[in-house]
């Protein structure tokens, strides 16, 4: 007697968009796009073709950007269960708040900088000014935000502490470095409340970046990284090293024409200050790369963390260059500079293979 075997016929499944998924650690790919670019015009060397590559990172950037607040708006809106656990109950993922104040500040930035040449420096400077005061009052609440959150609701243990938990102390001190570019496209009478208060941006992310520091130091030589895919987070401790000497000679080339009488001091203290936190972390830097090798962490979104602290050491011992004149700090801007351009490629490319596959931001669902 025969016997029928009746197969069933499964639906194939297709990858969908997930944009629940779409958290705010995707800022770091925008930031480290905009310091390729900022970077490339911070440079003390000229290259041909140098200002057209970087209008056009810049272009990318912004693009990335407009795309970016879009999806976050539909994640933010269509999602809310997921954006309130992400901020509230993830400590992990609410760390990374403290991106997309930088990236909107990085983005400004180079609108002024690299975009003006395109758009006509009155509209470049008024974008920027939206862009900065947008980014300032977001970088200021993340600040703020996060550590409020980390005392009274996270459950967090000071032993396991990684370099993630500097990003949002650090975000005061993008608009701190980025602010004073501003100055000449501000009415005379708002030129002082700004330089005061780009240097009070400066104050509060260093003194809270002083405080977390060692907290993060103890974590990592205590409990070690909890896995590989954090291993490209130790680079971050550049972000706050690199920007705090972009932020300290950005402010003594303003302090000329707000504060005159100040301004020996001011650069000064930008240049000692500056060569100074520069050398630890291009020994910070060693130790990281060293880490990583060993490590061979697979691919994440913390690669992009190879980008933007890069660029801020690059654009911070580009001003050392410019207030000394001493070469090592242009080979030193230079050579970052290379490095930084390596990384944002690999990232890059990577990133947009993991998303053409599917591997990112996508969920499997049945026709």
């Amino acid at each position: 007697m025969a016997t029928l075997t009746h197969t069933r016929l499964e639906a194939p499944s297709v990858r969908r968009l997930d944009l629940s998924r779409l958290g705010p650690n995707w800022y770091a790919a925008v930031m480290g796009t905009a310091i390729v670019a900022n970077g490339a015009a911070a440079l003390p060397y000229r290259l041909p073709g140098q200002l057209g590559f970087a209008e056009v990172v810049w272009a990318l950037s912004a693009a990335a950007l407009l795309v970016l607040v879009a999806g976050r708006l539909v994640h933010l809106t269509r999602h809310r269960a997921a954006a309130r656990t992400q901020l509230l109950d993830d400590p992990a993922g609410a760390v990374f708040y403290g991106c997309p104040p930088m990236a909107l500040l990085a983005v400004g930035y180079g609108t002024l900088v690299v975009g003006g040449r395109l758009l006509g420096t009155g509209p470049a400077a008024v974008a920027d000014l939206v862009l900065w005061s947008l980014g300032t009052l977001y970088a200021v609440l993340v600040a703020a935000g996060i550590p409020y959150l980390m005392i009274t609701r996270h459950e967090l243990s000071a032993l396991r502490a990684n370099p993630t938990w500097l990003l949002p102390v650090v975000a005061p001190m993008v608009a701190a470095a980025l602010g004073p570019a501003l100055l000449p496209h501000v009415p005379g009478g708002l030129r002082p409340a700004l330089f005061w208060g780009c240097y009070a941006l400066f104050g509060a992310s260093l003194l809270a970046t002083l405080t977390v520091l060692p907290v993060v130091f103890t974590g990592l030589v205590h409990s070690k990284l909890p896995s590989a895919v954090l291993a490209p987070s130790l680079v971050l401790v550049l972000g706050p090293l690199g920007q705090s000497t972009t932020a300290v000679n950005q402010l003594a080339d303003a302090a000329r024409t707000v504060a005159p009488r100040l301004a020996p001091g001011a650069l000064d203290l930008a240049v000692l200050y500056g060569a100074a936190v520069i050398g630890f972390a291009l020994l910070w830097l060693l130790i990281a790369l060293a880490v990583n090798l060993r490590s061979r962490p697979p691919f994440a979104m913390t690669w992009w963390a190879f980008t933007f602290p890069v660029g801020t050491c690059v654009t911070g011992s580009a001003g050392l260059y410019r207030h000394t004149g001493f070469a090592g700090f242009a080979v030193v801007a230079a050579g970052l500079y290379g490095l930084l351009l390596l990384a944002w490629a690999v990232a890059a490319v990577r990133t947009g293979r993991e998303l053409a596959a599917g591997r990112l931001l996508h969920t499997e669902a049945s026709r």
